[in-house]
Parts: structure tokens; sequence; C-alpha cells
């Protein structure tokens, strides 16, 4: 049996039987073994999807094209497979029990893909922090993890527009003992340390807001995040507020509970925290045509049908502009 340490008011204990988060059709996804992707290596393993079967390695594409914009769209529909890169995050993009790439984001972008005459669909697991310079080197084609469209993102990588947005959390010992509601609150209280996902946007939120690099761990990823909170590491983690309702959704955890969401505001501007599809900057033709797809999705309401079983829910639909999120003028006056 293996002894877990919850480090916020409990000594080691027997580890709970994890109870995992469902996934369309009713099945379960092991948690631990698919946030951190189990056996399968960063940017080493690929899981076909779109009813085929087998695996496929993350050898590189060429890039370089005297088209303006690109011809990788034309090179995809000529083998027939697009490579996603994913960060194992449920609900964002993951390997499930079966090997297949599954989430919000694979889900959209292969039914985008599809409809561009590029039948099937590959996963490229890696961390978090790997998948911009891992896209820029070739390895996958597309990034589908739910990234947030930021200005300084959009200084090194061509975004679609976003298909969600959403507010972020905290998780927070039971009670909330410190009264934390926004990062505000984390900069006032030097007794406070914040847990945060490698390459997550909430580092740069902490920043903004004055929290000191000495008050803030960054991890692997969100589960890491969740298990230095629970070792005592640190006060609270922070996340978006439906990883964070995943990761709590087991029940296994009742010391702990998840803040009310929110926006941050800072300058003035609220950060929306809407996500999109991150492609090559030399690809923008790729780009333009995946945005005129998820245009339809959205007008149509399939959008939303793609992505309910995942939790997301009208709230999380947005008409918000990469050229929006990307000039940092979304939210401004907010």
């Amino acid at each position: 049996m293996s002894v877990q340490r919850t480090g916020i008011g409990s000594p080691p204990t027997a580890a709970p039987a994890h109870h995992d988060p469902p996934q369309p059709g009713g099945r379960r996804v092991p948690r631990r073994r698919f946030l951190r992707g189990g056996a399968l290596t960063a940017l080493g393993a690929a899981a076909a999807v779109g009813g085929l079967a087998g695996a496929s390695g993350c050898g590189r594409v060429s890039l370089a094209s005297d088209v303006p914009g690109g011809n990788l769209l034309e090179q995809l529909r000529e083998k027939g497979q697009v490579r996603l890169g994913i960060a194992g995050e449920i609900p964002m993009g993951y390997i499930d029990d079966q090997a297949r790439l599954t989430g919000q984001s694979p889900t959209v972008a292969r039914t985008v893909f599809q409809r561009l005459g590029v039948g099937t669909t590959t996963a490229v697991p890696t961390d978090f922090g790997s998948l911009i310079p891992g896209l820029k080197a070739g390895l996958f084609d597309c990034i589908a993890a739910g990234m947030y469209i930021t200005p300084e993102r959009c200084q090194e990588i061509a975004f679609s527009d976003p298909d969600y947005q959403m507010p972020d959390a905290f998780i927070t010992g039971r009670g909330n003992p410190a009264g934390l509601r926004d990062y505000t609150d984390i900069a006032a209280d030097d007794s406070v340390v914040l847990g945060v996902a490698s390459g997550g946007i909430q580092i740069s939120y902490a920043e903004s807001f004055g929290v000191p690099q000495s008050r803030v761990r960054v991890f692997p990823d969100n589960l890491a995040a969740l298990d230095g909170l629970l070792a005592g590491r640190t006060t609270v983690m922070a996340a978006t507020s439906i990883t964070l309702r995943n990761l709590l959704a087991d029940g296994s955890h009742p010391q702990l509970e998840m803040t009310e969401p929110f926006f941050p505001v800072i300058d003035g501007v609220k950060q929306w925290g809407a996500g999109g599809y991150g492609f090559h900057p030399l690809q923008t033709r790729l780009r333009d045509a995946f945005n005129v797809e998820l245009a339809k999705l959205k007008a149509s309401g399939e959008l939303l049908r793609l992505v309910r079983p995942f939790g997301y829910t009208e709230a999380e639909m947005t008409d918000l502009t990469a050229e929006e999120l990307c000039a940092g003028t979304a939210g401004a006056g907010a």
C-alpha cells in the first residue's frame, strides 16, 4: 500500500483509491498516469486518433517554403496526418487509458483538421514549457493544449482565434485560512507560498502582482503542484478553474478547497484567460485555414457540443480574437 503525505493538517495516511475523472462515454482516466504521461516519453511517443490504430514517431517536417505563409497545410493533406503537441493535462489534452488522444483541444483540432482534409491526428506529449520550443523546432505541427494567447507568446508563434475563455482560481487548505481571493492577496502576505505549473500563465500573473520569486514554486505540471501543496511545500496553488475542479473532482482531498474563480485585472485590463491553437510563425496559411473552420464550429454551436463532455459550458465560449489578445487590448478598461 502506498503512503501519501497530505502536508495540510494531517500525518501520512494510506493513499485513497483514485476515482478518476470521466471522459466521453463514461470511461475514467487514471489521472496520475496521464497527467504525467505515464510510460509515454516526452516528445518520443504518439498515439493515433481518428479511427486508426498504431503510433508514429515525432520526426521533423520541412518548414521552408517559397509560398508566402508556408505550405504545411498541403504537406499535411498529402500525408493525411497532423501531429498535435499536448501537455497531458486533463481536460485540455491527454492520452486516455486506451492510448487514445482526447481532451477539449485535441477533439476540436481533430474536427477542424478533418474538415481541412487531414484525416488522422497523432499526439506528441511533452511538458507544457516545451510546447513552443517543440513547435518551432518542427517536432509537431500544432499546439493543442489549451494554451492561453498572450502578447509574449504571440511574439514567438502564430495563434488561432481562441475557442474558450476561463477564469483562474486557487486551491487552498479547507476554509481558506489565509483568505486568498486573488493574486493581490498572495503578494500582500509574506507567509504565503504559491505553487504553479511550469510554463503556465499564472507565473506571469504572480509577477505582475508583485509576488516575489522567492515565494513561487514552479512544478512540472499541475498534479505535481497539487502534490507540493499536499506535502506542505506551498500554501496555495493556482491554475484555471476547470483544471482545479478536475484535480478535486474525486473527493479524495477533503482538507482542500477551491476558491471562487476570478479574472485578474492588470493595469486596468481584464485577463480573459482565452486559449487557442499554436502554429509555427511561418505557417500562417495553415493558421488562417484553421480559423475559418473554427469560426464555422462556433457559429453552428458544434463547438460547444464537442467540448461539453470535458466540462465546458456556454460560460466558457468566447468571441474574442487572437488579434485582440496578441495586442493586449482585450478587456481594456475592465
